[in-house]
């Protein structure tokens, strides 16, 4: 029924709908205490109606807006929490952990884990590399002591910026292709700008807020068993099962890539191969499954306590994926309303530099809405054409598309699903993770920013 609808009010009256939903969610949840899956099926609810939108159609809205992120997340959680809860009961996450400390010494491993993760998050996505991070995360800070914030924050933030910034990536390198980038120069420049973004709005970002909030490692992914770890696996088997699923999605995406350049027939059967068993679900169940034998069964553990180790992952998770899904139905929501379509047309007449309209137009796309994919894609289309007009050479378009993508991550709030990702596995709550995710996610956007608007000025 909603294909059929369209809507009637203005900007300033959608503007304040969102606002008042949002600030409705908050009050519900810090103030309340009402869960926040049952608060954001409610405010998702009542927003609809505010909106407008036909009844006949919200409940279709509400579900298709939770089930298309489930579509997206609970595979991952689910597969990467039975990886996570292998790699930690079995001792292969202590094993990392005491030859990462003997490598690269206490100070230095928020740093390391860092760094790994972005080389991890080159081929894989965001939410991916960080579940088949968390059993490692959560080891070192258990073994070293302090806020799991100090070693988590690096990670997740490291996660996040390849994923905003560098092909081969969506949301970039559909940016490119809205604005005629080449995707060479935009991973040069989403490099040249996610390295330094990375270290100061995460890493340092992290340091300071392992400070400031002292929160306990979570035990989501379950702890050692003692038997196991008696006997715990080889290094090199435990980082071969890590390296899997980037290898595999890697190879995916790798081959999409120079298909879409040219430099691979895209109908070939090896690309469809790799794009089944590289995309991210597949990996990850091929990876599952190689754990599940050489840290179970070929260590002597099989049968009922193999299948229990595995059913036991996935009791903690399943609040992370409820509320993740509840999440993007509230996001949903708000895009079906039609709140950024209506702030795109008043967005589209600022009259500001292209570089710089970019930048705000995918900000308060992502703002009002919460999808950063959308928020990117909106703006990309909007400035396209003042884009082509502009007569920009490779590094200043590159240049273009790493400032929208950077104004598609600040301020991740409560209609943003990997605001609750992020926040539940960390058993952060609402207040917490809006004081550390969001401020990261806010500084990583406008640093990025800062550093495209650089480039653009001396290319």
């Amino acid at each position: 029924m909603t294909d059929e609808w369209t809507q009637t009010l203005g900007a300033g009256p959608l503007l304040a709908i969102a606002a008042g939903a949002v600030a409705l969610l908050l009050l519900l949840i810090i103030k309340v205490r009402l869960h926040a899956f049952v608060a954001l099926i409610l405010v998702s609810l009542l927003t609809a109606v505010a909106a407008g939108l036909p009844t006949g159609g919200i409940v279709d809205v509400l579900l298709d807006g939770f089930g298309s992120t489930l579509a997206a997340v609970a595979l991952l959680v689910g597969l990467g929490a039975m990886l996570g809860r292998l790699i930690e009961t079995s001792g292969g996450a202590k094993v990392l952990t005491d030859v990462l400390i003997a490598r690269f010494g206490e100070r230095r491993a928020p740093l390391a884990l860092g760094i790994a993760s972005l080389m991890f998050g080159f081929p894989i996505f965001f939410d991916a590399g960080l579940v088949v991070m968390l059993p490692i995360v959560f080891a070192v800070a258990r073994r070293l002591g302090g806020s799991v914030l100090l070693y988590g924050l690096p990670v997740a933030g490291a996660f996040s910026v390849m994923h905003v910034f560098v092909p081969p990536h969506p949301g970039p390198v559909a940016a490119a292709e809205f604005l005629g980038a080449n995707v060479g120069a935009v991973l040069l420049v989403g490099l040249l700008a996610a390295i330094p973004t990375w270290y100061v709005t995460a890493y340092l970002f992290g340091r300071f807020a392992g400070r400031r909030f002292d929160l306990p490692v979570p035990e989501i992914l379950g702890r050692a068993d003692d038997a196991q770890t008696a006997n715990p696996p080889r290094f090199g088997a435990v980082v071969g099962i890590l390296l899997l699923p980037l290898l595999l999605i890697f190879a995916n995406t790798g081959l999409e890539t120079a298909a879409s350049a040219g430099w691979a027939d895209g109908d070939s059967g090896v690309v469809a191969v790799a794009g089944l068993i590289g995309s991210t679900p597949v990996a990850l169940l091929i990876t599952v499954l190689v754990a599940a034998w050489v840290l179970g069964r070929r260590r002597g553990i099989e049968g009922t306590a193999l299948e229990k180790t595995l059913d036991s992952a996935l009791g903690p998770v399943a609040s992370v994926i409820l509320i993740t899904g509840a999440g993007g139905m509230f996001g949903g929501v708000l895009r079906a309303t039609g709140i950024g379509d209506a702030l795109a047309d008043v967005l589209g007449d600022l009259g500001l530099p292209v570089i710089v309209a970019g930048f705000l137009i995918a900000a308060v796309l992502r703002v009002a809405q919460g999808s950063a994919t959308v928020a990117l894609t909106t703006a990309a289309g909007l400035v396209a054409p003042a884009v082509a007009a502009g007569g920009y050479g490779s590094v200043e378009l590159a240049a273009i598309v790493v400032a929208v993508a950077a104004g598609s991550v600040v301020l991740s709030h409560v209609n943003d699903s990997g605001f609750w990702l992020v926040g539940r596995f960390f058993d952060m709550d609402v207040r917490t993770t809006l004081r550390t995710w969001t401020v990261m996610e806010t500084g990583i956007g406008v640093m990025g920013f800062g550093i495209a608007c650089l480039v653009f000025a001396v290319a």
